[in-house]
């Protein structure tokens, strides 16, 4: 790489869980495409998904939490949160790399779950970055200038709807291991944050 773009190639996760909240709809086939064409090695890993800890804002929780006390921790937040439905901004660059993410506004109710998370009691590690939530596009391949043009020149019209979370055990090289699922219970979804125009 040039210009201070450092290379991912080798990154590895901090070992511990991982909390995701999956990409459904239509969005979810759009956001894996790119993925596929761009990444084949991170769509391989995940369906789309943002991460609500082990990434911004949160670190992973720490290895050895028992899968009981996961679920006793989190199905209080889960069982109490619609279905969200929120847009996407435009690709982003993340500073002096070449790893594009589409970002989802920081506030609102994303932010309300992120931080019912944090306050949920599960012993959850450091994290070096604010929370920006986003789904990745790249992240282990190194782009030529061209393809992150191309990226950065996307655009997902459809929404981001999450309906659940699940919970992963990461130890690389290791591959990730979902070793929870707990769908959203509350019953009225909605918009929560100013629908894309048109």
């Amino acid at each position: 790489m040039t210009d201070g773009d450092e290379d991912l190639s080798d990154w590895r996760r901090p070992a511990g869980f991982f909390i995701l909240a999956p990409i459904a709809g239509a969005a979810a086939a759009l956001i894996q495409a790119l993925q596929l064409r761009y990444d084949p090695k991170l769509a391989a890993a995940h369906p789309p998904h943002l991460t609500l800890s082990g990434s911004s804002g949160l670190g992973p929780i720490t290895p050895g939490t028992p899968t009981e006390e996961l679920r006793r921790r989190l199905a209080p937040v889960t069982s109490t949160t619609p279905v969200l439905t929120l847009p996407f901004g435009a690709p982003q660059r993340f500073m002096q790399t070449n790893v594009v993410s589409l970002p989802l506004d920081p506030h609102g109710a994303i932010r309300a779950l992120h931080d019912r998370i944090a306050r949920c009691g599960l012993p959850f590690g450091p994290s070096r970055f604010t929370f920006t939530p986003h789904v990745t596009l790249n992240l282990y391949r190194t782009l030529s200038p061209e393809a992150v043009r191309e990226l950065l020149a996307t655009r997902i019209r459809e929404p981001a709807i999450i309906d659940r979370l699940i919970v992963t055990a990461t130890d690389d090289p290791e591959p990730p291991r979902t070793v929870l699922e707990l769908p959203f219970g509350a019953t009225v979804p909605a918009w929560t944050s100013t629908p894309p125009e048109a």
